[in-house]
């Protein structure tokens, strides 16, 4: 069967249709989960929240970043944590993808109109089967987060009891899926847990396969149904697109680095790994570099690592999990188009290349866009946040790039933080749930929009 190809057609208004679709829809979740939480009825003393803190509590978890001005666990009632819960679900999954499976689900046709916008958010050129890439996307959702639940409901059932246990269960399976961090067990979020491998490596896993990003999943599953593993394992490596291969590298390196980095410069440190066994350092050090990558769950908290430590973080918080998943950030797979583009141009070649492939012009183009407009959201959330907050400057750029990266983890202070620094807190989240995605489709459109007939004469300009 033939594939429909979207014809991308010039102007504003069809320029910025599905970013706008995109962006209004998540504004809208957000204002009316802030809504649900503002009333007493989502309230354990059953009083109304401030509006602050409903609204910074919604953009948390529709933004799946795990930042909380108010502990969840003791603040909110059960229905409060319900509200949380599908903010959380329906904020990983994305807009496009929980509307068209809730119209599925009641029978509702998909118009074309419909399919338009599903092919434009997965940044797709095409329309053929995007219905049926949504329905796979929700059902293997499902199905992992139940998984996972199972390992969580070993460990809390006995702790809280059949129906807490359970509901506990779920719930962080949703949050660690979703790379949201947001827990309902206290202050410390998983200390209590730094020790036990069950909790630690389930939570590890379900972050990984949220934050490796559907394309991967289903690129991997169509080469095993093809059975190129009985091929061996270079060939079912080759198979693969190279999307999943770049994303799966980047992926493990980031993880294995970060924690042999932090291993080294935090084993004998007494306020994080100092106390900890060797196999336990080794099991906190894996934790913190998967959970940094915009999970937002902690064993130790961050403060008490070593500044060190703190910027190897930054790093990774910075970079995030990869395309089309859970994840935030500014994307692996850019942040590594980057990388190779500066290396290929450092040995004199005119385009990046990586497995014997050369990568697309336009994609290089679209990675430094993504990447400047980052650190421009990270410096301009530094100052304001710095100019409404009495904080250290590490502690608030590490809020900042956790929020900009819809990470969730903090260094102490959110709590402590004023209205004003809360809302510029909501606007970093906005706009790091959306920023990469929309800026990728914008620049992408842009790219093969009407091409200009007339080249200008080109200047030299002295560089370095």
């Amino acid at each position: 069967m033939a594939k429909i190809v979207l014809k991308r057609q010039p102007g504003r208004k069809r320029f910025l249709r599905a970013e706008r679709y995109m962006a209004l829809g998540f504004a809208l979740l957000i204002l009316t989960g802030a809504l649900l939480l503002w009333l007493p009825l989502s309230s354990a003393a059953g009083t109304f929240t401030p509006w602050p803190d409903a609204l910074f509590t919604s953009a948390t978890s529709v933004c799946v970043t795990g930042l909380v001005t108010v502990t969840t666990a003791t603040h909110w009632s059960l229905f409060g944590k319900v509200v949380i819960l599908c903010l959380i679900q329906l904020g990983g999954l994305g807009i496009v993808a929980c509307v068209t499976g809730v119209m599925m689900v009641f029978g509702q046709r998909i118009s074309l109109g419909a399919r338009k916008r599903i092919a434009d958010s997965y940044n797709l050129d095409h329309i053929t089967g995007v219905v049926g890439l949504v329905r796979k996307i929700v059902k293997g959702t499902l199905c992992v987060e139940a998984l996972g639940a199972v390992p969580y409901a070993f460990v809390f059932i006995p702790e809280y009891g059949l129906a807490g246990g359970l509901f506990r269960a779920v719930f962080h399976a949703v949050s660690a899926f979703c790379n949201a961090g947001i827990d309902i067990l206290g202050e410390d979020s998983l200390a209590a847990y730094v020790a036990n491998p069950v909790v630690n490596i389930n939570t590890m896993l379900l972050i990984i396969m949220g934050g490796i990003g559907f394309t991967v999943w289903f690129d991997v599953a169509a080469q095993w149904k093809k059975g190129r593993l009985s091929h061996g394992p270079k060939q079912f490596w080759g198979g693969l697109a190279l999307h999943t291969r770049l994303a799966v590298c980047i992926t493990v390196f980031l993880i294995l680095f970060g924690a042999l980095l932090i291993l080294l410069l935090d084993w004998n440190h007494g306020g994080s790994l100092g106390p900890l066994s060797a196999p336990q350092k080794v099991l906190a050090a894996l934790f913190q570099s998967v959970t940094l990558r915009t999970a937002g769950f902690q064993t130790i908290p961050q403060q008490d690592f070593t500044d060190a430590s703190a910027c190897v973080g930054l790093v990774l918080m910075f970079v995030g999990g990869s395309p089309m998943g859970t994840a935030g950030g500014m994307k692996t797979t850019t942040v590594g188009i980057v990388f190779l583009m500066t290396w290929a141009y450092l040995h004199g070649k005119e385009s990046p290349e990586v497995f014997g492939r050369r990568l697309r012009d336009e994609d290089t183009r679209t990675a430094l866009v993504v990447i400047c407009c980052g650190f421009a959201a990270v410096f301009g959330g530094t100052v304001l946040l710095s100019s409404s907050s009495g904080a250290s400057f590490l502690d608030v750029f590490y809020e900042v790039v956790s929020a900009v990266g819809t990470v969730g983890l903090t260094r102490g202070i959110t709590g402590s933080l004023g209205t004003a620094a809360k809302l510029v807190l909501v606007a970093l989240m906005y706009a790091g749930r959306l920023g990469p995605i929309t800026l990728a489709m914008a620049v992408t459109r842009r790219a093969g929009g009407r091409k200009k007939s007339v080249r200008l004469p080109e200047k030299r300009i002295l560089i370095g």
